[in-house]
């Protein structure tokens, strides 16, 4: 199945098409810069732009940082308040006239992951981790996704984990690798003794860098940096439609029987 797969980030909204049999590129991402406000219409003109560019005409898949249920966002803790109630999958099957998923990016992330990275074959609890301008988490139990699970909002030392952790704040304060990778170990630690996750996954575009903090960390769980890296977001955006359609088959047929 080829699924357009557009991943929405705080900088760039990036599309490329995907055979989700193999979760490749069927052609080079193209990226646009997020418009500033993002607010949902500027972004779904946004999207407009990019399947104009593919000249595409067949399903989406939408990664947007929030979470996300049956299409609708639901928080906006980093992106526009316009888009707290918003019905994103209508909005843009309307705007642009195909048919659309929409799902949290960090569980975009980790649907590409466990298929065609990191995380396959793995049995047993995984936990992705996407450190970037906040902290996005996945959870899978032998594959299967447990969705918006937004952990990165739990609290260390009364703040959020993603106010000290995240890739932005050691930009932002200018955190040398063994201090900021302290407050990450801390933060998956945190994560471990709440989960007891067979393995987690580190993505986000720090994880081009994992020789540098990754060796530091002393949770007691494997830890592996993630392989899809900035196609994730799209790989899995596009998967994520995949799996729906699979769904709605399966729906179809026990109905029928």
């Amino acid at each position: 199945m080829r699924v357009l797969g557009i991943d929405f980030g705080g900088t760039g909204i990036k599309a490329a098409p995907v055979d989700t049999r193999t979760g490749e590129l069927l052609a080079g991402r193209h990226r646009i810069l997020t418009p500033q406000p993002a607010t949902p219409e500027a972004v779904i003109s946004t999207v407009e732009r990019l399947v104009q560019h593919f000249d595409w005409h067949g399903p989406l898949g939408f990664a947007v940082p929030a979470v996300v249920r049956d299409g609708t966002v639901l928080t906006a803790a980093n992106i526009s308040d316009e888009w707290l109630g918003f019905d994103a999958k209508e909005g843009l099957e309307t705007k642009t006239g195909c048919p659309a998923t929409v799902l949290n990016d960090a569980d975009a992330a980790g649907y590409a992951e466990m298929h065609f990275g990191a995380g396959r074959d793995q049995a047993g609890l995984v936990i992705i981790v996407t450190l970037g301008t906040g902290i996005g988490t996945a959870l899978f139990i032998n594959g299967h996704l447990v969705p918006n699970t937004e952990l990165g909002h739990l609290e260390i030392d009364g703040e959020d984990a993603e106010k000290q952790a995240a890739e932005v704040v050691r930009v932002r304060e200018d955190l040398g690798w063994k201090k900021w990778a302290k407050r990450v170990d801390a933060y998956l630690c945190c994560l471990q003794r709440y989960f007891w996750p067979n393995l987690f996954i580190v993505g986000g575009g720090v994880s081009k860098k994992s020789e540098k903090f990754m060796p530091r960390l002393t949770v007691p769980v494997p830890v592996e940096p993630a392989q899809l890296r900035n196609e994730a977001g799209i790989v899995g955006a596009a998967l994520a439609h995949a799996h729906e359609r699979q769904r709605s088959t399966a729906r179809l047929a026990l109905g029928a029987k």
